[in-house]
């Protein structure tokens, strides 16, 4: 027997629209900042603007995978949810311990202070919603 596999764009129906319209707009925000900060001002504070470009490839991808649907999707959804809060927790434990690394506001630094913390809460909705589209066996 077949496994089901989520149909197409089923992860970004009902609740999920809203979560891929703010993951879509986290996209546009933080690629947006991060290469004018990367462009204009690199010298200042590198390193946290290169994490804010790293986040914005996060986002873009799981803003991506929300709308494709279907079984590797989902997978790809989960990963970039998970490394998505792992960067925001430990990042946001950096910017507090070294402020030095962070003397601008970045998505996640002061984990996501400077976006309503909005980066601190995105991955566990993204999480529980992936929980919740979870492709399921045939066998239970």
């Amino acid at each position: 027997m077949s496994t089901p596999v989520p149909k197409q764009g089923e992860l970004s129906s009902g609740p999920g629209r809203v979560l891929v319209f703010v993951y879509g707009v986290f996209a546009v925000a933080a690629t947006g900042r991060s290469l004018v900060q990367l462009g204009t001002e690199a010298d200042k504070a590198p390193f946290a603007y290169t994490l804010s470009l790293v986040a914005a490839v996060i986002y873009l991808v799981a803003t991506t995978c929300l709308l494709l649907g279907g079984r590797r999707a989902w997978r790809v959804a989960v990963a970039s949810c998970a490394v998505e809060l792992l960067g925001v927790l430990s990042i946001g434990v950096l910017s507090y311990v070294d402020t030095a690394l962070f003397p601008d506001k970045t998505v996640w630094s002061h984990f996501g202070q400077g976006y309503a913390l909005l980066p601190l809460v995105l991955p566990f909705l993204g999480l529980a919603w992936l929980r919740a589209t979870r492709p399921r066996d045939d066998h239970g």
